[in-house]
């Protein structure tokens, strides 16, 4: 029996989901913002009681490891490594926009599949993969413009996430393809997590940091009259 326990905190949303054997099990959803450092602990905790399965029983904790939102993901990782820890199990992580871009290749079968996840103004979190999840254009932060994506729009490009919808008015193209509805997924992070678990591809836990991308700003907080 190998039990995963999936945590996905990259986006205003999250989940988490246990798998045996990368079968799913159950799975936690909220959308409610901000209620990530307060809902994490109390969703796996309603895995574990819904499963009847103990947390002792765990193989290993599978963690999305970003780009994304910078608190989600350091209360993503955090815990899970607080789980690693404490059950001295294996962390493995996986990268957020391949799980997005695995979520997609599912419901896509030609093209280039394009996963977005929100930044600032006109800036995305953004990378490309063929249908066989290869990496065509490594992951970035992208200012995107009416020229972005010109020399890979030859073919269509399925753009998708929380960050695509900022770009539908900019990216012109006949071979521009918006996809809506595709959020990062607990589910699938542990299907994921499954296969990179059977090749004991595992993070090192003392020195495992979220992939942030860009550092942490601090907003100026508001005048106060």
């Amino acid at each position: 029996m190998a039990l995963l326990l999936s945590i996905e905190t990259s986006t205003h949303s999250f989940s988490c989901a246990l798998h045996d054997e990368g079968k799913l099990v159950v799975e936690e959803k909220s959308v409610a913002d901000q209620t990530t450092a307060s809902m994490l602990a109390v969703m796996i905790k309603k895995l574990f009681s819904k499963s009847q399965l103990k947390k002792n029983k765990l193989s290993a904790v599978v963690i999305a490891a970003g780009p994304g939102s910078y608190t989600g993901l350091r209360i993503g990782v955090a815990t899970g490594k607080g789980i690693c820890y404490a059950l001295e199990i294996p962390l493995i992580s996986v990268d957020t926009l391949k799980l997005m871009a695995f979520q997609a290749s599912a419901l896509i079968r030609d093209g280039l599949l394009c996963p977005m996840l929100d930044a600032r103004r006109m800036e995305v979190y953004c990378a490309l993969f063929d249908q066989d999840l290869k990496v065509i254009q490594n992951t970035q932060a992208k200012i995107i413009d009416a020229n972005s994506f010109s020399d890979q729009l030859h073919r269509p490009i399925y753009f998708f996430g929380e960050g695509a919808d900022k770009c539908r008015d900019t990216l012109v193209h006949s071979n521009a393809k918006f996809m809506s509805g595709i959020k990062p997924s607990a589910n699938a992070l542990g299907e994921l997590g499954y296969a990179k678990f059977q090749k004991s591809e595992f993070e090192g836990l003392e020195h495992f940091e979220p992939f942030y991308l860009k550092d942490f700003v601090v907003k100026k907080p508001k005048s106060v009259s």
